[in-house]
């Protein structure tokens, strides 16, 4: 037996596919199979599994379970869950050694996939073509592994309203929060989280539905705030919380309505953990992508963090954060990651109950906090269609021709995940997705001349490589 995977669903970070076309139980069977065979290599043997709302994902969920104990592996089902949550199921039980989870995130109803972890470590890259590698070569383990269920609901709720110890209850009590779980799977652990939280907790589509009915789960799309923007205006919240399809990724308005993007909410993030608890973090490095505001990697510095620029992607991010010993990282998509007091993976209900504490501890509404950020004029991110093997041969030139002869204008050229270029009028970011066939594109100054002047810069070296901004296309 030996099975091919389409072309396009093993991914840098993850496994995507669509349902009935690229992607089907046999391929879960497959991925089963292969990461079971993975993991007894290694000498591990348990591997807990769960999966998020889509319509899909009880039948992958079947197929991939019977992959796995096919390959001797022993299989804790969690059901229906938030991405964090089978992340919590792995990190916290000694006995499990890896996890899967059946997730389409913040895409179409029609897609689905899996995100991985193996003992301890994510699971990316070279990994995920390794899977592919073992199925098409059949070289698959053999045995029969048992499977049990485990409710880890409860115990994993207890875990999140850890991160409000130590602060006094009265600083919480009068908090007034918003919350969005888009009908994706953090819905169910909304519920039981804000029933124990303190203070008054308004919920939105807490409903798992995998249609989506009231508005595509992608926090990071403004158009998906609305619903939230008019509860806390409505209630007269302090701030709102929006969750993605699995709940890995972080969305947030303030009293206002104004949204605080990623890189934002990593500044209120790491002011908290740099001046709280005694000041143990003080010196600590903390991680953003390229993709983040001059002002984050500035306020970092400020509150005595080491300020570090990493690649854009959740496993990377993960990866550096171990090596470093960083105690927070985050992403402009939302994903942030806390290892200060908790496992350093991305979960977003951690994230909003963080949040909580980081306004009680520094003695600021969000909104305050959100006010004394740096008004910066910058970009959305662009992303416009270049062909898959011209993506990162384009970025490759841009780099060569701005270390060799950057012109008067350029002040510092970064290529740690593309080019990411310093001018006096602030700095802009090209990059190649490591998802799709597109370029990224970002920019960011204190003026609008300067920000189209930054503009001009991108279009000028995509010209000199024969390429061209275009429309720009979605996620």
């Amino acid at each position: 037996m030996t099975h091919t995977f389409d072309s396009t669903v093993l991914r840098e970070y993850d496994i995507r596919g669509i349902i009935g076309e690229t992607l089907g139980p046999d391929d879960a069977r497959a991925i089963g199979r292969s990461f079971g065979t993975l993991l007894t290599r290694a000498g591990g043997k348990t591997v807990a599994v769960g999966y998020d709302g889509r319509v899909s994902s009880p039948m992958l969920e079947h197929a991939l379970i019977e992959g796995l104990t096919a390959s001797g592996c022993d299989v804790v089902r969690i059901g229906l869950s938030a991405t964090p949550m089978l992340y919590y199921a792995e990190a916290s039980s000694e006995e499990v050694d890896g996890g899967i989870q059946i997730t389409g995130s913040h895409n179409p109803p029609n897609y689905n996939g899996f995100k991985m972890v193996f003992q301890g470590r994510p699971f990316f890259g070279a990994d995920i073509q390794k899977l592919g590698e073992i199925a098409a070569a059949g070289d698959w383990a053999d045995g029969a592994g048992e499977v049990s269920t485990r409710d880890i609901m409860g115990e994993y709720v207890e875990r999140m309203l850890e991160g409000l110890s130590g602060i006094d209850n009265s600083a919480l009590s009068g908090l007034k929060v918003g919350w969005d779980a888009g009908n994706g799977s953090a819905g169910p652990a909304l519920e039981a989280l804000a029933a124990k939280l303190p203070g008054e907790h308004h919920l939105l589509f807490t409903d798992v539905d995998g249609h989506f009915p009231n508005h595509h789960p992608d926090p990071t799309v403004e158009a998906n705030l609305a619903d939230l923007r008019a509860l806390v205006a409505e209630k007269n919240l302090d701030f709102g919380v929006a969750f993605d399809g699995d709940g890995d990724r972080i969305g947030a308005i303030d009293g206002t309505g104004r949204v605080i993007w990623g890189d934002q909410l990593l500044m209120i993030y790491a002011e908290d953990v740099l001046s709280s608890e005694g000041g143990k973090h003080q010196g600590a490095t903390i991680i953003a992508d390229v993709k983040a505001s001059r002002a984050l990697f500035d306020s970092v510095a400020q509150n005595g963090g080491k300020p570090l620029m990493w690649k854009t992607g959740h496993s990377l991010i993960k990866s550096k954060m171990k090596e470093t010993g960083s105690p927070l990282a985050g992403e402009m998509s939302g994903h942030v990651f806390f290892a200060d007091t908790y496992y350093g993976f991305d979960d977003a209900l951690y994230a909003g109950v963080r949040l909580l504490a980081a306004s009680a501890r520094l003695g600021k509404s969000v909104t305050e906090l959100r006010s004394a950020m740096p008004d910066m004029l910058n970009t959305p991110e662009m992303r416009f269609q270049v062909d898959e093997v011209r993506k990162f041969p384009a970025i490759a030139e841009i780099s060569e021709r701005l270390t060799t002869s950057p012109g008067p204008e350029v002040e510092e050229v970064n290529a740690t995940d593309g080019v990411r270029v310093n001018t006096k009028d602030g700095w802009w970011l090209l990059r190649a997705s490591n998802t799709q066939d597109v370029l990224v594109a970002r920019a960011e100054s204190d003026t609008e001349e300067g920000l189209t002047r930054l503009l001009a810069q991108i279009d000028e070296q995509l010209e000199l490589s024969g390429l061209e901004r275009g429309e720009s296309v979605g996620h």
